[in-house]
């Protein structure tokens, strides 16, 4: 599938899932603001980015990847990629909380295992989001079901980024987290 529009950040996604007004001040007007929350994960993303790429029981550690789709056209950088000896490869995205009620995570997540696949030839079927609060690992299945949705929304971002229009803001309680 190719949807044509602009080049979209991974992260854009994410943003878009959490609110599509905050998605179009970060991916159209270029704000960004950050506050606690986001200082927090900006941390811990760079404690992530900044190790150095390893090898550990015959999987080789890699971090900071530069991802891209094509067809679909996304791009960004992944926390980490496990590459397995039998050929298995495991996207790892940090995040700075806990796991969260919608799938905003875990389309990231998918996003960059598309990457991962049209970079590669390989399928990809699982990944996992580490989670900063809890300091556990969670699996995430790459299936059908998951992979139609991040393309939906990888086209909803789209449209959005290329309209060039701002949403309009709707207030609710995510707004309380929110850095803009």
């Amino acid at each position: 599938m190719s949807i044509e529009k602009a080049e979209i950040a991974i992260s854009a996604l994410q943003h878009y899932m959490f609110c599509p007004r905050q998605c179009g001040l970060i991916h159209i007007e270029r704000l960004w603001e950050e506050n606690f929350l986001t200082a927090k994960g900006r941390q811990m993303h760079s404690r992530v980015h900044e190790a150095a790429d390893e090898t550990r029981e015959n999987v080789r550690i890699c971090r900071s990847l530069e991802l891209i789709s094509e067809s679909l056209g996304i791009s960004g950088v992944s926390d980490v990629v496990e590459y397995h000896a039998d050929g298995t490869i495991i996207p790892v995205e940090y995040k700075r909380g806990k796991p969260k009620e919608g799938k905003e995570d875990e389309i990231q997540l998918c996003a960059q295992a598309l990457c991962l696949e049209e970079m590669h030839g390989k399928s990809v079927t699982c990944g996992y989001l580490y989670y900063g609060t809890t300091k556990r690992r969670l699996e995430v299945p790459i299936d059908n079901s998951l992979r139609n949705l991040t393309i939906d929304i990888i086209s909803r971002t789209a449209e959005i980024i290329n309209s060039g229009i701002t949403p309009a803001g709707k207030y609710s309680k995510k707004c309380r987290s929110c850095s803009l």
